[in-house]
């Protein structure tokens, strides 16, 4: 388990422990019940579990793939400095501390 701190769109920012091993959208949707739709499942194709990374943590992640990158490009809340969708990130341990916010609903 690992700590996560989640600002949601209402501008409250909650901490929660959440499992490893798993994609970030199912442990925001499944484990945390936060209204991240993932209507795509986790294949990067409907945007719906875009996510604004805080502070350094962008650089700390491996950078995001095309078809990511392209998918984020088509929403009007992308940010190319912060935006990510949770699906395309693994929960590990190095994640630990992770501060990040829900975004807007397209």
């Amino acid at each position: 388990m690992i700590t996560i701190h989640v600002t949601g769109r209402d501008g409250e920012t909650a901490s929660h422990q959440v499992s490893t091993g798993d994609p970030l959208m199912f442990a925001l949707r499944d484990e945390l019940a936060l209204p991240v739709e993932g209507a795509c499942g986790g294949s990067a194709t409907c945007g719906t579990c875009h996510i604004k990374l805080a502070g350094d943590w962008m650089q700390r992640l491996e950078p995001r793939q095309d078809f990511e990158a392209a998918m984020l490009d088509m929403l009007l809340h992308y940010d190319e400095t912060e935006s990510r969708l949770a699906c395309q990130i693994t929960v590990t341990e190095e994640l630990d501390g992770l501060q990040l916010t829900l975004a807007p609903e397209e």
